[in-house]
């Protein structure tokens, strides 16, 4: 059985067929999500989505979102987590991080949130999902200065130097749809040769579509509709990290599944469940 760490499964874009995108992963092997928030608006959506479909999720802001975000939605975050404290569905603080990829955000508004969200982690001693992108060493910086319980580095793009540095902090790494792309070279190697206790995977679904649903600018002038990832491509996704370490899938399965577990030690009681 497969984990999918990384799910957005409250996305509009799964408004159309969502119980349809459920059946397909649990057809496919893959019987637990992890759905991160990205925003106070959608606080609410992922809690009852994890609860409707037997899932896990976090509540945090992510950076793309902080420039509409207020004060109050640190106090509502910190609300909802003393609220749902013994929810063993609530598994983490995110997803949360920094973007310095994405022009026009305020990197000390970032800086903000971030911070702020992992004081919040640290209270409620629970570990954080982390958007990294163009971002790993302010991002270990912040760790550094706030001790949190580790958690995942999500859709990780970074450096060996960077990968081992999370990695000494108790972070596990998230690997997706870019391990399918063999011009993802760094990516590949990384997930080749990091410690198998540091790897798990994950959809990032509806985004980061693997390279059989990818369509290029050219297909998509021509009408073609950019393929939408689900978590039912994990174990396909899967493959990929097997045939890098010289795995079984099973072994991929259980390995990648036992470290998210893991990474997000209150997701324990639920999997086993699953059994």
């Amino acid at each position: 059985m497969w984990i999918d760490s990384h799910c957005h499964l409250d996305a509009p874009e799964f408004d159309a067929d969502r119980s349809a995108v459920v059946a397909r992963a649990r057809a496919a092997g893959v019987q637990m999500l992890v759905i991160p928030a990205v925003a106070a608006f959608d606080f609410e959506s992922a809690r009852a989505l994890a609860h409707q479909h037997g899932f896990a999720y976090a509540l945090g802001i992510h950076p793309l979102y902080v420039m509409q975000a207020g004060e109050q939605d640190l106090t509502l975050l910190a609300e909802l987590l003393a609220r749902h404290a013994d929810d063993p569905r609530l598994v983490a603080v995110g997803e949360i991080g920094l973007d310095f990829f994405v022009p026009g955000l305020s990197a000390e508004r970032q800086q903000f949130f971030y911070r702020e969200q992992l004081k919040l982690a640290r209270r409620f001693d629970l570990p954080v999902l982390l958007h990294v992108r163009r971002s790993a060493d302010p991002l270990l910086a912040g760790l550094a200065s706030i001790k949190v319980c580790g958690g995942i580095a999500h859709a990780f793009n970074g450096s060996e130097q960077q990968a081992e540095r999370f990695v000494d902090r108790g972070f596990k790494l998230g690997f997706g749809g870019t391990l399918t792309y063999e011009r993802s070279a760094q990516i590949r190697r990384l997930a080749a040769g990091l410690p198998a206790s540091a790897l798990v995977l994950e959809t990032d679904a509806p985004d980061i579509p693997p390279q059989w649903l990818y369509k290029t600018a050219e297909q998509r002038a021509a009408g073609a509709v950019n393929g939408r990832n689900e978590p039912a491509e994990l174990p396909r996704i899967a493959q990929s990290l097997a045939d890098l370490r010289g795995w079984s899938m099973a072994q991929t399965a259980q390995l990648t599944s036992a470290n998210v577990v893991s990474a997000l030690p209150k997701l324990q009681s639920i999997w086993l469940a699953h059994g």
